[in-house]
């Protein structure tokens, strides 16, 4: 996981320009469809920038207690400079692994936004999550559906293709595979029946975010597509011109999610 906090560390200007199109907005569903109340205990796993970080600790009030954590440290700057700006008092952020740290204490819901196909072990991270909530807590859960960032990814990939042509045998990337395990309502709801769930609801959450050429670069140096680049200047210059040739006019990024809110019995 280390890798992956660097690769955030790395990109964390641009991930926090992509805030206010799509971050914000599902973090703020996210926080709705946890039911949050005065007074509650929130994990915010891989919390980011604080997308739901943020909207969380307005809903939980000084009473309540909000536990941010997320392995880069420049993402949990970002948040810790927010929350500042709100007084928002009641957050803790903590650099750590969220697969494996705990608290302590158990939460009243534990919110995971598009992170947890990043942890190590998806199945074993998920349970962890899960074992941190008292009984009758929610996780709740956003990810891509499987139609999701094409064909926007697909170019992409295939001019990373032609620029480093390694790639093209190189193994499927971890998180690219447990997101796929996840990516649509029947996936994801038997995956957290597998993890230990009962009470489970699943909605899809369309959404579809305009895009620049700026704003498209940015979506790649600010996420997991990072990871597919060449590192030399020049061959990274090189994709981003035939990448976005390739987008064309008028490009909309298909930024259709999933929110799954599971309770524990």
């Amino acid at each position: 996981m280390t890798g992956v906090g660097n690769l955030f560390d790395d990109g964390a200007e641009h991930f926090e320009r992509l805030a206010p199109v799509l971050w914000n907005t599902m973090g703020n569903v996210l926080v709705a469809a946890a039911d949050l109340h005065l007074g509650h205990r929130v994990l915010d796993a891989c919390c980011g920038s604080g997308s739901g970080t943020i909207p969380a600790a307005q809903e939980v009030g000084p009473e309540g207690r909000v536990d941010a954590v997320d392995l880069s440290v420049e993402l949990l700057a970002l948040a810790e400079a927010k929350a500042a700006a709100l007084d928002l008092s009641s957050i803790n952020f903590v650099n750590a692994d969220a697969s494996t740290w705990t608290s302590g204490e158990p939460y009243d819901a534990v919110l995971c936004g598009y992170g947890l196909f990043f942890l190590p072990d998806m199945a074993a991270g998920a349970v962890h999550l899960a074992s941190q909530l008292r009984s009758g807590g929610k996780l709740a859960v956003s990810t891509w559906q499987e139609h999701a960032h094409e064909p926007f990814a697909s170019l992409l990939r295939e001019v990373c293709f032609e620029e480093q042509p390694q790639l093209r045998e190189a193994a499927v990337p971890k998180p690219t595979r447990q997101m796929a395990e996840v990516a649509s309502a029947e996936k994801l709801h038997a995956f957290l029946t597998t993890v230990g769930f009962e009470s489970i609801e699943v909605h899809e959450t369309p959404l579809q975010v305009p895009l620049d050429a700026e704003l498209a670069w940015t979506l790649v140096l600010g996420t997991g597509y990072r990871f597919m680049l060449p590192s030399d200047p020049d061959g990274r210059e090189r994709v981003r011109t035939r990448f976005l040739e390739s987008l064309g006019q008028d490009m909309t990024l298909n930024a259709d999610s999933l929110i799954a809110v599971a309770t524990r019995s």
